[in-house]
């Protein structure tokens, strides 16, 4: 593969040659490490509930911290990636997040896990940065797949850590420790992981395959203009339309990827493990299916353009509020199963989908959009939070009323015009063209 600083036109996934190449896998990596201390405790909650004798509203509050504080830090990270650089914003963010990760085995008490979750909740706020970096080290060509791979495979480790923190809590507890002690040791482990990568980021990225913001500011101090891009952002309706479609599909992603284990472990009496496992399952299809989301948007966008892509969202959100009411009836472990992957494919090729059109809103604020647009992933997440928290609504009806109100969405997103002029991106270069 030839170098150059210029965005690729091909995404060569085996290989690290190139800055564009080595910042796409460390920035999934990064996102990857981020989403396992984001998630950490998840899989783990039915031993913190015990400890500290949590209540099931209490529960619900945590849920909601976990992901309330991550609205306002995506809104804002988007605005440091179009004015600080990616690179610097990203080192930063692991670095300082990895302090509560590391320490919120110091707690005892709900009131200080609350505020822990909430503080964590913070480094959501990568995902912002992921889709930033790969939508400037990619041409408009591939940028939807790039964006839709390192985005799957960063989202993999809310599937990885259900899976994991179980089999290292129960490694603790093997070694001699009390569960109580077991699952703050635990927690060490990403926010340790998370610490070191910063450095790595910091050291072997670059924030444009032309060179960091501030090198390009010396040499051609017109490179960069960042003026008022949230601004931007916010006045474009398309901009909100994808705020909502993004809280339709990854709000309940991280939702879910919160309540799985619990939920397998009251509702069917799984093991702890079998529950990990089954929870693990839903984040572990993130390997393929959001790439297969932007995979197909790519396509549907080269030969339908724009309104192709929009049409494309609407129909997966469709299926996936269809298919979250199925999951809200099932009588059985299996047909639960059955019926989660069915409503995770299409709610992780929506993931993939609404962030193969974000680069096309306006790429003179590519930072504040992906930043607005995972905001409202957020957003969702918090309001479905609230349905979980509730002590007169089970979890099946929290799920039923769900699907309901995706498939409202996905009737706004169908109505929504993607195709306007200032989406058109001129080649090689990081200008709108104005309408």
């Amino acid at each position: 593969m030839e170098t150059t600083n210029k965005p690729l036109e091909k995404l060569h996934i085996f290989s690290f040659k190139g800055v564009q190449m080595r910042t796409f896998h460390l920035t999934w990596m990064a996102f990857f490490l981020c989403f396992f201390g984001w998630f950490g405790l998840a899989p783990l909650m039915t031993v913190v509930k015990t400890d500290l004798g949590l209540t099931k509203g209490q529960i619900g509050n945590i849920i909601i911290a976990s992901v309330a504080a991550t609205v306002v830090a995506r809104i804002a990270i988007g605005k440091l990636c179009d004015t600080w650089g990616p690179r610097k914003t990203y080192a930063a963010l692991m670095g300082i997040c990895s302090i509560p990760v590391m320490t919120v085995g110091l707690v005892h008490s709900y009131e200080g896990f609350l505020l822990f979750r909430l503080a964590i909740g913070v480094i959501g706020a990568s995902f912002v940065i992921t889709q930033y970096h790969t939508s400037v080290m990619f041409d408009k060509k591939i940028v939807g797949t790039a964006n839709a791979v390192a985005g799957g495979w960063g989202n993999l480790g809310g599937g990885i850590t259900n899976m994991v923190m179980p089999l290292v809590f129960a490694g603790f507890v093997s070694m001699g420790y009390l569960p109580e002690s077991a699952w703050r040791i635990a927690m060490v482990i990403p926010g340790v992981l998370l610490f070191v990568f910063a450095f790595v980021y910091y050291r072997f990225t670059k924030d444009t395959p032309a060179g960091n913001f501030e090198d390009l500011e010396i040499t051609n101090p017109k490179a960069v203009k960042t003026k008022g891009t949230l601004k931007l952002a916010m006045k474009d309706p398309r901009t909100w339309a994808l705020f909502l479609a993004y809280g339709a599909c990854f709000g309940i992603e991280i939702t879910f990827d919160n309540v799985a284990a619990l939920y397998f472990f009251e509702n069917f009496e799984t093991s702890l493990a079998t529950a990990g496992i089954l929870a693990g399952t839903f984040g572990f299809m993130n390997i393929f299916a959001r790439a297969v989301g932007g995979i197909v948007a790519d396509k549907v966008g080269n030969k339908y353009g724009m309104i192709g892509k929009g049409k494309l969202l609407a129909l997966l959100l469709a299926c996936e509020g269809i298919g979250i009411a199925l999951f809200a009836q099932s009588g059985s472990i299996v047909a639960a199963v059955v019926t989660m992957l069915c409503f995770a494919m299409f709610l992780k090729m929506a993931n993939g989908v609404t962030y193969a059109i974000v680069p096309f809103i306006n790429q003179k604020a590519i930072g504040s959009v992906s930043g607005i647009v995972g905001a409202g992933g957020n957003v969702g997440a918090v309001l479905a939070g609230f349905l979980f928290k509730s002590s007169d609504i089970t979890y099946s009806e929290a799920f039923m009323y769900i699907g309901v109100a995706i498939a409202c969405i996905a009737a706004v997103v169908a109505l929504i015009n993607f195709d306007k002029t200032r989406s058109v991106v001129t080649e090689g270069t990081l200008e709108p063209v104005e309408a």
